[in-house]
């Protein structure tokens, strides 16, 4: 089986948002690979609870680790406190999605949250799947705002 058909076969999801840089490129990377991924925009349709925990458990990441700390909703939400739970922060990234960062990436081969660097979506891509080369030689890597694709 070629890196083409392996890559056809793989059943991907990304949680994205249009407006970010980061996700778009990580589309790009996905879509360069031959693969068209189910897209969730987590904006309008935000994940159950359920979903979000097991998503960010996945990444091996612990819940403040996914929550966007830049939002104003965070500080207006008093969510730097140390003391708030997991459950806690949850519930609140359910009730503002924007609190939630970008783009997770679902495939067989695993979850990423493909932040800040669009290329993590490459280590759950199928195997032999590289990135594009820009015009110059640079290697597109999701970094600095270089756009993929």
């Amino acid at each position: 089986m070629t890196a083409a058909q392996a890559a056809g076969a793989l059943a991907i999801e990304i949680w994205h948002n249009p407006a970010c840089s980061v996700s778009r490129n990580t589309l790009a990377l996905i879509r360069h690979a031959g693969i068209e991924p189910a897209i969730v925009e987590y904006l309008q349709a935000p994940p159950a609870k359920a979903r979000l925990r097991d998503a960010i458990a996945a990444t091996g990441l612990r819940v403040r680790d996914a929550i966007r700390s830049k939002e104003p909703a965070f500080l207006a939400g008093g969510l730097d406190d140390p003391s708030l739970t997991d459950e806690a922060l949850l519930d609140a990234m359910i009730a503002n999605p924007a609190l939630i960062n970008r783009p997770f990436v679902f495939s067989p081969l695993g979850v990423r949250l493909c932040r800040p660097d669009a290329a993590v979506v490459l280590d759950i891509l199928p195997p032999g799947v590289s990135p594009p080369t820009m015009q110059g030689g640079e290697v597109a890597t999701g970094k600095g705002g270089t756009r993929a694709g």
